[in-house]
C-alpha cells in the first residue's frame, strides 16, 4: 500500500517542483550584434559571458561580429538581434530616414567617441591643419568618416582641397603603411595599433581625435529593438547590468579581457588586444564624466549640442527629438554603473 501510494504521489510532486523552478534558471537566449570584429574593446561582453554576469541575469548571450559602425542598426531594427552596439550618430540619421523604426540607444559606452584621423608625420600629417591638400583614405561605412564633415565644418577645413580615396577596412592601414594615402579615418584604438603592427614607427603616427577639436558627438552605445524592450524590460536591464559588470572586470584586468577576446579570435594577439582595450578604456570609456557619474547615461546639454553640430552637415527630414535616440529607462541601479578606474 505504501509503495503504491508513493508511486501515485511522486510524479505529480516532481512536476510541481519543476514548475516552481525560478525563471532565472531557464536562460533567455539573446543575440547581440557587435559593430566590428572581435578585438580588445569588445572584452566587456565576453567577460560578462565568461564571468557569469549574463547567466546571473538568466541570459544566454551569443555575440556576433559586425562590419562597421552602421552594421548593427538595421539588424536590431529588424528584430533579428534584440540588442547591439552601434554609433549613436548613425542611429540618429537612421531614425530620421526611417521614421518609426523600432530601435533606440539604451546605454552609452563610448562617452568620448573614438572618431579620429590617423596619419603619418612622414606623409606630412602632424596635426589637423595638415589635412588640406592631402590624400585621405576612408572606408564608406566607417563611423569616423560619417562624422568627418562635422570635424571639417567646426574647424573650417576646406574639404575641396582634400583628395578622398575610398578604401576597404582590410586595406585601410596597409595603404597608409605603404604611403598610398597620407591619413585614414578610423577609431583611435584600432587604426593606430594596426598601423604600428604593420611596422610603421609609432613616432611617425599622428592621431587626430575629433573630440579634441570641438566635436561634441557621443560614440557607440548599446542599442535595443524597442518592441523587444517593451515586452522584456527586465531582460534589457539585466543585460545592461551584466555589461556594466563586464566593463568593470575589463578595467580591473585588461589582460584577462584580451584573453577572453582571443578565445573567440585565435588569430589575434593577446598583447596587442590588451593594449587596444586599455586605449579604449582610458580615452573613450572612463572619461571624467563617467568616473563622476557612472557609465551609461548622457548629458542632455551635450546631446543637444551634438544634434546642433549634426545639422551643420545633415538636413533632417523630420523633427529632431532626443527622446527617440536615447533612453535611460532601462539602465540598472546607479551603483552598478560606477566603474572605478
Amino acid at each position: 500500500m505504501e509503495v503504491a501510494l508513493l508511486n501515485r504521489i511522486l510524479p505529480p510532486l516532481a512536476a510541481a517542483l519543476i514548475a516552481a523552478t525560478p525563471l532565472a534558471a531557464q536562460d533567455t537566449t539573446i543575440n547581440f550584434a557587435l559593430d566590428w570584429r572581435f578585438e580588445g574593446p569588445s572584452a566587456p561582453y565576453f567577460l560578462a559571458i565568461d564571468n557569469g554576469h549574463f547567466a546571473a541575469e538568466g541570459l544566454s548571450v551569443e555575440v556576433a561580429a559586425g562590419e562597421g559602425s552602421l552594421d548593427a542598426i538595421p539588424k536590431v531594427a529588424s528584430g533579428a538581434f534584440p540588442l547591439g552596439f552601434a554609433d549613436i550618430n548613425s542611429l540618429v540619421r537612421f531614425l530620421d530616414q526611417n521614421p518609426g523604426a523600432p530601435v533606440t540607444a539604451v546605454m552609452m559606452v563610448y562617452d568620448s567617441p573614438p572618431f579620429s584621423i590617423v596619419g603619418r608625420v612622414s606623409q606630412g600629417i602632424s596635426g589637423i591643419e595638415d589635412l588640406e591638400g592631402s590624400i585621405l583614405g576612408a572606408p564608406p561605412p566607417d563611423g569616423a568618416w560619417a562624422q568627418f564633415p562635422i570635424l571639417a565644418a567646426v574647424n573650417d577645413i576646406d574639404v575641396s582641397t582634400i583628395t578622398v580615396e575610398p578604401v576597404g577596412f582590410p586595406t585601410r592601414e596597409p595603404m597608409l603603411a605603404e604611403g598610398n594615402v597620407d591619413s585614414v579615418t578610423g577609431f583611435n584604438f584600432s587604426s593606430y595599433l594596426s598601423l604600428a603592427r604593420l611596422g610603421v614607427p609609432e613616432d611617425d603616427i599622428t592621431t587626430i581625435m575629433f573630440s579634441d577639436h570641438g566635436v561634441a558627438l557621443y560614440g557607440n552605445a548599446v542599442i535595443v529593438n524597442t518592441d523587444f524592450a517593451a515586452e522584456n524590460p527586465e531582460v534589457v536591464t539585466g543585460a545592461l547590468r551584466a555589461i556594466a559588470r563586464g566593463t568593470a572586470d575589463a578595467v580591473a584586468d585588461p589582460a584577462a579581457g584580451a584573453a577572453a577576446v582571443i578565445a573567440r579570435n585565435p588569430a589575434g594577439d593577446v598583447e596587442l588586444e590588451t593594449r587596444r582595450l586599455q586605449i579604449a578604456l582610458d580615452a573613450n570609456i572612463l572619461t571624467d564624466y563617467v568616473i563622476e557619474n557612472g557609465m551609461g547615461n548622457i548629458d542632455p546639454e551635450r546631446m543637444a549640442l551634438a544634434l546642433e553640430q549634426m545639422q551643420l552637415t545633415y538636413e533632417f527630414q523630420g523633427e529632431i527629438d532626443p527622446a527617440l535616440y536615447f533612453t535611460d529607462a532601462f539602465l540598472p541601479e546607479a551603483e552598478v554603473l560606477m566603474i572605478a578606474p
